[in-house]
């Protein structure tokens, strides 16, 4: 191998290993061709993490036909039967979203986003959430999201391709890695959360809430969403979501509502 590989190959490890903590999450995915292409286009780029939850059909031919010579990452796909599943470990998730339904949050351009889990979150493991081809990502799927990304399109035509969809978003990921983008690092004391964590402080922080008579049981979601907003741009580390459910635990003692 003469010099120019070898640093070729060099590079080429350093970017493997750049997007190695990165996973693509297609969730609900109806047509099984938008599989195969998701997989070539991120093979192109240089991403190897494919989750799928609950896809219509997988494994199938199309897919595989699709995949165009990617057909590594369909036989490595990891299938999950619930978005908790595909999320597990993951202390950042951002979800693709053309339009919000609802409730308003921050919205980043794809090429900030891949500056951001490159840089901000450096070594973690990062779900980026792809919905269902005809409806995209639901407003209970969105409130899982850390941040959302969007891309501009033109207004009057704007649909994208499923797989064209990750084929942009994993672009942006690669040169984000080949234009050097710096590394911040964390506190030496910042240990990340994770997806399944925070979901159990949402789960505790609603039933505090119902406890001290602070939410009304009857329409307890519309503030459930903004708290999970809230909290969610906060990203607190392992320290801060014990001091949280601590203050939950200890309101609910005060309120008669815990014994133990």
């Amino acid at each position: 191998m003469n010099s120019k590989a070898a640093q070729d190959t060099r590079s080429e490890a350093q970017v493997a290993a750049r997007l190695s903590h990165i996973r693509v999450v297609l969730i609900n995915t109806s047509h099984p061709g938008n599989i195969g292409a998701t997989a070539r286009a991120m093979k192109v780029m240089g991403l190897q993490h494919l989750h799928l939850v609950n896809p219509k059909t997988f494994p199938c031919h199309e897919a595989t036909a699709m995949a165009s010579g990617a057909d590594d990452l369909l036989q490595k796909a990891v299938v999950h039967d619930s978005l908790e599943s595909a999320l597990d470990g993951c202390s950042m998730v951002m979800g693709t979203s053309a339009r919000l339904r609802s409730l308003p949050m921050p919205q980043m351009d794809l090429r900030s986003a891949a500056k951001s889990v490159l840089t901000e979150h450096h070594g973690q493991d990062i779900a980026i959430l792809f919905g269902q081809e005809r409806a995209g990502l639901t407003n209970d799927e969105i409130q899982r999201c850390h941040q959302l990304v969007h891309v501009e399109t033109n207004p009057e035509f704007g649909s994208l391709n499923l797989a064209q969809a990750v084929q942009l978003m994993a672009y942006e990921l690669r040169m984000a890695v080949l234009g050097g983008a710096g590394v911040v690092k964390a506190p030496s004391d910042w240990v990340p959360v994770d997806a399944g964590q925070m979901e159990m402080f949402f789960v505790h922080l609603e039933q505090t809430l119902l406890d001290i008579g602070f939410m009304n049981p009857d329409q307890p979601k519309r503030l459930m969403a903004r708290m999970r907003r809230l909290y969610n741009r906060a990203q607190p580390d392992q320290n801060e979501i014990n001091i949280l459910r601590g203050i939950l635990t200890a309101s609910q003692w005060s309120a008669g509502k815990r014994d133990d």
